[in-house]
C-alpha cells in the first residue's frame, strides 16, 4: 500500500511513502502521520491512499498538484520510504476539508500545504501540545491510622466528594503534600484526568427558549429548513468529495437590522440538532464574538464550542478536538471557524455575509463567505449568507437565480425603523468658521438621552487623538519613514504612532524642516473625540472601543459587558461597533464622519459607504424605544449617503451600483486578481513588477484577461518595504490563475523580491 501526505514543508508537492504491514490495516484519508523526510522525522497528512505493495527506501515527491508536467518515471531499483508511525487512529481531516483545500490552492493560486494548514490550528499541528491533566484526590471509604489533622482533611474530604489537588490545597489551607499523606496510607486516591481549558469557563450564561416568529420568520425559517432536507436526503454513499447538483443552492437571508435574523438561525440550528448533524456560524470579527456566543450558548450549552485568534493555544486545542470527536457539534467564530471539523455536518451560517473581515490577508488570501459556499457543496449541506446590505457579488447571484432569497423586511414586532439625519456639515463649518467634531444638533440629542437616562453610541472610523501633526509654517508633515503614511498622534501617550508598522517616536519640540514649535494636530480620532465629549458633557460615563483599548484577552466582553449593564452613557468605537450588536437602550447613533470611506481610490467606495452607514444605524432603537442617527457629513447628496439616509432600501442603490460596475467592467461582472511585489530595493521591485506584467500580457494573448501596467501601489511603501501592484480583470478566475501558474513556473522573480497573489481581492491598497 501506498499513501500520498502532505508534509509541514509547503513545497506544494505531494509525497509518496510505503506502508509497513503493521499499519495497512489501520491508515486512512486524513490521518497524521510521521515520515522521514531528509535526514528528519516530520508530521504529515495523508490525502490519498493507494492500495499497492511496496516497501523501503526514499520518498518520492510528487509534480506540483496542478502542475500538467509528470515527473520521469524512477529507476527500476528505486524503492520508497516508509511510513513510520501513525498519529492517531482518528483523521484529523475529513475527505471533504481535504477537497476544500485543493480547491483553495487551486482557486486562490496557492500552496496546497498553507491551504491544509488553515484547516489545522497552530495548536493542533504542534506535536508538543497535549490535553492538560490534573490530579484529581478522590476520598476512600474505611478506617485508617490518621493523624488528627489527616483525619480532619479525610473528613473534609469526604464532605465535598473529592476534587482538583491545587483547589484542594486552597480549600483546606494545606500543602499538596499533606494531601498526598493521605493516598500513601490508602485513604484516598490520586488520579490523572483530563481537565478542558474552558473559554466560557467565567461567564454567567442563563438558558434560553425559542422565541415566537413575525411571519417573514416563519416563512424564511421554512426555506432554510427545506434546504437542509435536501441536504438530508442526499445518499450518504454519495457524500463525496466533488461538488454536484445534489447540494442545496445556497440562501441570501435578506433581512433590515433587528429584524430577528439570529433568532432564525437559532431555530434552525435546533432543527438540525434533532436530526443529529452539526452546524458552524461565522461572526465577522472578534469584537462580534462575545456577543454571538452568549446568545447560542444560552439556547445550546455546552453543545457550542468557539473558534477565535483571542484563545489561547490550549483553549484552542481543546476546543478543536471537542469538535473533532464530536463532543460539540455547534461552533461559533470568525472565517477560521469555516474549517472547524464539525461531524456529520448540516448547516453553515454567514452572518454579516459583506463584511471585508472575511478576507484572509495573508496567503492564502481567501475569503471565508466563498469558502463556506464551496465547503457547503462539497458536504450537500445548507448554507445560509445573513445581512442587512448584501455585497454586490452575493446580489447578483440571487439575480441571476445561483443563491435563493429570504426576505425580512421589518423589525421584531414591528418596531419602526431609525429615523435618520442627515447633517451637511460644510453649513456647520461655515456657522463655526473652523472644523466641528460635533454638530450642534447632534450635541443637542446627546444631551436629551442623557436626561432620559438612554444611551448613545458615537462611529468614527479612526482611532487615536489626531490623524496628522503638522507645521503651519512651512507645511510639513511627521511621516513614517518605513511606510508612506503620516504618523497618528496618540494622546494617551503622547506619541506619535504608524498605524502600518506599529513604530512610534515622541512628539518633536519643533518641527525638524523648518524649527518652528508651534505644531497644529490635523484630524481627529476616537481619543480626541472622547476627550472633547468629556469637555461637553462632563457628567457622562464615556466608554472607548478601538484597537488601543482591545489588545488584551477578553477586553471586547469586559467593555460591551459595562456599557450593555447600563453602567456607561456613550459608547465611542471604531468599525467593531458597526454591526451585529444589540444594545436595546440605544437610542442614538451619531456617525462622526461618514465621508472617510466614500473618496478613497476604488471603485467599492460606495458599496462600503452605504453598508457601513446602514449597519451603524441599525444599532438604535432595537427595542421598545424608538432610534434616531445623525450622519454628518460633507457629502449630503451622494447615492450611497441618501441611500442609507432615505426609505427606499437597498434594491435601488444595488441597481444603480451593478449598472455602473457592468459599465464599467469591474466585479461583480469580472473577477480581479491583485499582483503586490515587495522589496528593500524600488528599482528591484519596480523591474521584478514590470516584467511580470509584460510576461503574463504576453501570456494571456487574445484571451479575455486585461493585464495593467505595473504601478505604484496606493500605499507605496510599508515596513521598509516599497510596493508595485499589476490587476488582472477576466470574466472568470481559472483564466488568470492558470496564466500566472505558467509564467510563475518559468519567471523567477529578482532576487529578494516576494509577490503576492490576491484573487478577488477586496482591498488594493
Amino acid at each position: 500500500m501506498i499513501v500520498r501526505v502532505a508534509t509541514e514543508i509547503s513545497a506544494d508537492r505531494l509525497f509518496d511513502y510505503a506502508v509497513p504491514e503493521t499499519l495497512a490495516s489501520r491508515i486512512c484519508i486524513g490521518q497524521r502521520v510521521s515520515v522521514p523526510f531528509g535526514g528528519r522525522t516530520v508530521d504529515a497528512y495523508v490525502v490519498e491512499v493507494e492500495p499497492r505493495a511496496d516497501t523501503g527506501g526514499h520518498g518520492q515527491a510528487q509534480p506540483d498538484l496542478f502542475s500538467q508536467i509528470d515527473l520521469r518515471p524512477p529507476p527500476s531499483d528505486f524503492r520508497l520510504r516508509s511510513v513510520l508511525a501513525l498519529e492517531d487512529d482518528v483523521p484529523y481531516l475529513s475527505p471533504p476539508l481535504i477537497a476544500l483545500a485543493r480547491w483553495m490552492a487551486d482557486y486562490y493560486c496557492a500552496p496546497f500545504e498553507l491551504t491544509l494548514r488553515c484547516a489545522l490550528p497552530a495548536a493542533v499541528r504542534n506535536s508538543d501540545m497535549k490535553a492538560k491533566e490534573l490530579l484529581f484526590v478522590a476520598p476512600v471509604e474505611g478506617v485508617f491510622e490518621l493523624t488528627k489533622r489527616q483525619a480532619e482533611l479525610l473528613g473534609g474530604l469526604r464532605r465535598v466528594g473529592g476534587g482538583w489537588l491545587h483547589a484542594l490545597t486552597r480549600e483546606f489551607a494545606c500543602t499538596p503534600q499533606t494531601l498526598k499523606a493521605l493516598a500513601e496510607k490508602g485513604a484516598a486516591t490520586l488520579e490523572k484526568r483530563q481537565v478542558r481549558r474552558d473559554p466560557l469557563a467565567n461567564r454567567k450564561i442563563l438558558p434560553s427558549q425559542p422565541l415566537p416568529l413575525m411571519d417573514e420568520q416563519a416563512v424564511a425559517l421554512e426555506q432554510i429548513f427545506g434546504l437542509m432536507d435536501t441536504g438530508r436526503r442526499t445518499d450518504q454513499s454519495a457524500r463525496t468529495a466533488r461538488p454536484d447538483d445534489a447540494a442545496p443552492r445556497p440562501l441570501l437571508l435578506f433581512g433590515v437590522t433587528g429584524s430577528g435574523k439570529t433568532e432564525v438561525y437559532l431555530q434552525a440550528i435546533a432543527r438540525m440538532l434533532e436530526q443529529g448533524r452539526g452546524a458552524i456560524v461565522l461572526v465577522p470579527e472578534i469584537a462580534l464574538t462575545p456577543q454571538a456566543v452568549q446568545r447560542f450558548a444560552s439556547r445550546f450549552g455546552n453543545r457550542i464550542a468557539v473558534l477565535h485568534s483571542a484563545l489561547s493555544e490550549g483553549e484552542r486545542f481543546d476546543e478543536w478536538h471537542r469538535i473533532r470527536t464530536g463532543e460539540a457539534v455547534v461552533v461559533v467564530g470568525p472565517r477560521s471557524a469555516v474549517f472547524a471539523p464539525v461531524k456529520n455536518l448540516g448547516l453553515i451560517v454567514v452572518d454579516e455575509e459583506h463584511e471585508p473581515s472575511y478576507k484572509q490577508d495573508e496567503t492564502p488570501r481567501y475569503n471565508a463567505r466563498d469558502v463556506a459556499v464551496m465547503r457547503g457543496l462539497l458536504e450537500k449541506c445548507a448554507v445560509v449568507l445573513g445581512t442587512a446590505t448584501p455585497a454586490m457579488e452575493t446580489w447578483l447571484n440571487v439575480e441571476k437565480a445561483k443563491y435563493g432569497l429570504a426576505t425580512l423586511s421589518k423589525r421584531v414586532s414591528d418596531r419602526p425603523m431609525p429615523r435618520v439625519h442627515v447633517v451637511d456639515m460644510r453649513i456647520e463649518t461655515a456657522h463655526a468658521g473652523h472644523v466641528q467634531i460635533f454638530s450642534d444638533i447632534l450635541l443637542e440629542a446627546i444631551k436629551l438621552r442623557l436626561e432620559r437616562g438612554e444611551q448613545s453610541i458615537l462611529f468614527l472610523n479612526r482611532r487615536g487623538y489626531a490623524n496628522a501633526l503638522v507645521c503651519p509654517k512651512c507645511g510639513a508633515a511627521a511621516s513614517c519613514g518605513e511606510c508612506s503614511v503620516s504618523y497618528t498622534y496618540h494622546q494617551a501617550d503622547t506619541c506619535l504612532r504608524c498605524h502600518i508598522c506599529g513604530r512610534w517616536k515622541p512628539v518633536p519640540a519643533v518641527c525638524p524642516a523648518c524649527g518652528d514649535p508651534a505644531f497644529k494636530y490635523a484630524g481627529f480620532g476616537t481619543q480626541r473625540v472622547e476627550l472633547a465629549l468629556q469637555k461637553c458633557f462632563p457628567q457622562a460615563r464615556v466608554l472607548r472601543m478601538d484597537a488601543d483599548v482591545t489588545s488584551r484577552k477578553h477586553s471586547h466582553d469586559e467593555l460591551l459587558a459595562t456599557f450593555k449593564s447600563g453602567r456607561a452613557d456613550i459608547l465611542i468605537g471604531t468599525q467593531m461597533i458597526a454591526k451585529g450588536l444589540d444594545f436595546p437602550n440605544v437610542t442614538l447613533v451619531g456617525v462622526l464622519s461618514a465621508d472617510m470611506s466614500l473618496h478613497m481610490p476604488d471603485f467599492r467606495a460606495a458599496e462600503r459607504t452605504y453598508q457601513l452607514l446602514a449597519q451603524v444605524s441599525g444599532r438604535a432603537g432595537r427595542a421598545e424605544l424608538p432610534g434616531e442617527v445623525y450622519v454628518q457629513t460633507y457629502s449630503p447628496e451622494h447615492p450611497a449617503v441618501r441611500a442609507a439616509a432615505g426609505d427606499e432600501g437597498f434594491a435601488p442603490f444595488a441597481r444603480q451600483e451593478l449598472s455602473e460596475r457592468k459599465e464599467g467592467g469591474y466585479p461583480p461582472y469580472t473577477h480581479l486578481v491583485c499582483l503586490t511585489f515587495k522589496g528593500e530595493s524600488e528599482e528591484k521591485v519596480r523591474f521584478g513588477a514590470e516584467a511580470y506584467a509584460r510576461e503574463v500580457s504576453v501570456a494571456a494573448g487574445r484571451s479575455p484577461v486585461q493585464v495593467s501596467e505595473a504601478c505604484p501601489a496606493p500605499l507605496a511603501k510599508a515596513k521598509g518595504l516599497y510596493r508595485y501592484q499589476v490587476l488582472l480583470r477576466s470574466e472568470t478566475t481559472r483564466a488568470m490563475t492558470r496564466l500566472l501558474r505558467e509564467v510563475m513556473r518559468l519567471k523567477p522573480l529578482p532576487p529578494n523580491v516576494a509577490m503576492a497573489v490576491d484573487v478577488d481581492a477586496l482591498n488594493i491598497m
